[in-house]
C-alpha cells in the first residue's frame, strides 16, 4: 500500500475513479455467461458477474444492472438460466452485450437455443454448461441487484473450452 493510501482504522476510503476501479477489477479473469429469462417475452444478457454461493443448498448469484430489461424480466418471472459460453461463442457474448440488438423473439433469431425443462427459459445451444434457477433472494448491490438463484437443474455440454474475459476483452485461454 502506498504511503498516501494509508488511513486510520474506520476512516472511509477515498472516492475511487470509476474507470480506474473498473480497470483494476478487469485484472480478474472470469468466465462469460449469458443470462436468460422470460419464456413468453425472452431476454438475454451477457454477464461475467456470476458465482457459486452454496453447495447445500445449491445456490448461485448473478449481478444485473437495475436499469437493464433483464432486471425486470428476472423479477417478473421468478426464474432465470445461465449458459456458460464456449470459446467458439464469443460472437454470442458480443451479441447479448450489444445494447442496440433487437429485443424479444428477434433477440434470439440468429441464436441456436433449447428450452429449459424446469423453467421454460431459453438456454444457449452448444454452451459449456447450463444452470436453471428459481429466484430465491434479491439484494441491493448499488447500481446492480444481486440475484440469488436456487439451482433447479444443471447440465454440462460436450464442449470443454470456455470463453474468458480479462482486461476488457474476450480471451480463448
Amino acid at each position: 500500500m502506498d504511503q498516501a493510501d494509508q488511513r486510520a482504522p474506520g476512516e472511509p476510503a477515498p472516492l475511487l475513479d470509476p474507470l480506474r476501479f473498473r480497470g483494476v477489477l478487469g485484472k480478474f479473469a472470469t468466465g462469460v455467461t449469458v443470462v436468460t429469462a422470460g419464456p413468453e417475452m425472452p431476454r438475454g444478457m451477457t454477464v461475467n458477474a456470476f458465482s457459486s454461493v452454496s453447495l447445500q443448498p445449491p445456490t448461485i448469484l448473478v449481478c444485473v444492472q437495475r436499469s437493464s430489461s433483464m432486471h425486470q424480466a428476472i423479477l417478473a418471472n421468478d426464474a432465470f438460466a445461465i449458459s456458460v459460453l464456449s470459446a467458439e461463442q464469443e460472437w454470442i457474448a458480443r451479441h447479448f452485450a450489444n445494447r442496440a440488438r433487437p429485443r424479444g423473439e428477434a433477440e434470439f433469431a440468429a441464436i441456436d437455443w433449447v428450452t429449459g425443462r424446469h423453467t421454460g427459459v431459453r438456454l444457449i445451444a452448444d454452451a459449456v454448461a447450463w444452470i436453471e434457477c428459481r429466484l430465491a433472494e434479491v439484494y441491493d448491490g448499488g447500481d446492480h441487484s444481486i440475484f440469488l438463484g436456487s439451482v433447479l437443474a444443471i447440465e454440462c455440454g460436450t464442449v470443454s473450452d470456455p470463453l474468458l474475459f480479462f482486461s476488457g476483452d474476450y480471451r480463448l485461454r
